[in-house]
């Protein structure tokens, strides 16, 4: 899982880190590893077919449920316990909602980034990268949720990205320092890999 969370509360299995899952696996893992092989399947599927959607809030829920309602049956739910990683403290579960809520409404606002040159393209593609990030609004599953949804986002603007092309310690580093208010080193990444 990679999370601090709080195991009393956690949908955990007894005494584990494990999230409790369809498999019944309680080998965090074994569970890591048949998850990553269904949600590559399931990326794979989404490249080729999208799900369709308003880039709102149920579109975002509606891609989570589909990469992982075969492992969990909170597939598509919010988180209702309290998470961290590598020092990052993520939104409040009560706070999720509203947070979630305001991201999108942003993002309908300004017409999905529609029309804009591309550095106020990018620059806004990064903060709803760092933003939906600090919200984390899920046990499991938010970066591949949000590169799916973003990715989206980005073709329908008429650019392209592939995240595979991206190095993932740099992607770490600079979401880390993102989450520290510093977006420099996350925007020239994007500048790099977003291309018409």
């Amino acid at each position: 899982m990679g999370y601090s969370v709080e195991v009393e509360t956690a949908d955990c299995y007894e005494g584990t880190t494990c999230l409790i899952n369809k498999f019944d696996i309680k080998d965090e893992e074994k569970l890591a590893n048949i998850e990553a092989a269904i949600t590559f399947a399931k990326v794979s599927e989404l490249e080729k077919n999208p799900i369709d959607g308003q880039f709102d809030f149920e579109h975002y829920l509606s891609i989570h449920r589909f990469l992982f309602e075969d492992i969990y049956d909170w597939a598509g739910k919010l988180r209702t316990v309290e998470i961290s990683k590598k020092g990052t403290s993520f939104a409040k579960p009560e706070e999720i909602e509203v947070l979630c809520r305001n991201c999108f409404d942003r993002l309908k606002r300004l017409k999905c980034f529609c029309g804009m040159f591309t550095e106020d393209f990018v620059k806004n593609i990064v903060d709803l990268y760092c933003v939906t990030n600090m919200i984390h609004p899920f046990c499991e599953g938010n970066g591949r949720t949000q590169r799916i949804f973003i990715s989206q986002l980005i073709r329908y603007n008429g650019y392209d990205i592939d995240f595979a092309e991206i190095d993932p310690d740099e992607l770490m580093i600079a979401t880390i320092q993102s989450a520290s208010g510093v977006q420099d080193y996350l925007i020239e990444i994007f500048n790099k890999h977003i291309k018409r």
